[in-house]
């Protein structure tokens, strides 16, 4: 191959990238403070520092605050559905398959994929999905994937009147009488 030619090769697959780059829609984290970083004493600043830390770890508070709290309030509660190596959903509640976020901000084809396999695989057995989400900063066309493919997605208050609804329990309310109550030391 010719000089130019592998040039010619080389540079358009940067154009490629560039242009995949250029259309890639992120969500845009809001600067608002949510009342798990409230109970913890987190800034945005800090959460910055390292994201995808921040974001696991938070995701899987709430979803431990939720699983317990439905665990204990609840006779119909019962744990995750797991199909070979997926968990399809965090916990049951009646008809209701529950899975928890903390926030959605990827769009990658990966993760809409399995919301949507996730909803369907629900369904066919008899479920209705419930993705219940602490932030509403979340990625528009990923939400829209979930609503689409059937997940009854509610986010910031609507997930916490859910939770109050089905277990008569006000977490929201518990959450903020504990603001800064377990801020970390930096």
């Amino acid at each position: 191959m010719r000089p130019e030619e592998l040039n010619s090769l080389l540079e358009a697959i940067l154009d490629h990238y560039g242009q995949s780059f250029a259309s890639k829609e992120f969500a845009e984290e809001s600067h608002e403070e949510d009342d798990l970083m409230l109970v913890f004493g987190l800034t945005q600043q800090i959460k910055a520092e390292n994201k995808q830390y921040w974001g696991r770890e938070l995701g899987m508070c709430w979803q431990r605050l939720i699983t317990n709290l439905c665990r204990h309030t609840r006779d119909d509660f019962s744990g995750p559905i797991r199909e070979a190596k997926d968990e399809i959903c965090d916990l049951v509640l009646g008809r209701d398959a529950i899975d928890t976020k903390y926030r959605i901000g990827s769009g990658d084809s990966g993760t809409l994929k399995k919301f949507r396999q996730y909803a369907i695989r629900l369904k066919g057995l008899g479920y209705n999905p419930v993705l219940l989400m602490l932030r509403t900063d979340n990625l528009p066309q990923a939400i829209a994937t979930c609503i689409a493919a059937g997940w009854d997605v509610r986010m910031g208050s609507q997930a916490y009147d859910y939770i109050r609804n089905a277990t008569g329990f006000d977490l929201q309310g518990w959450l903020r009488a504990r603001h800064n109550a377990y801020a970390i030391r930096r």
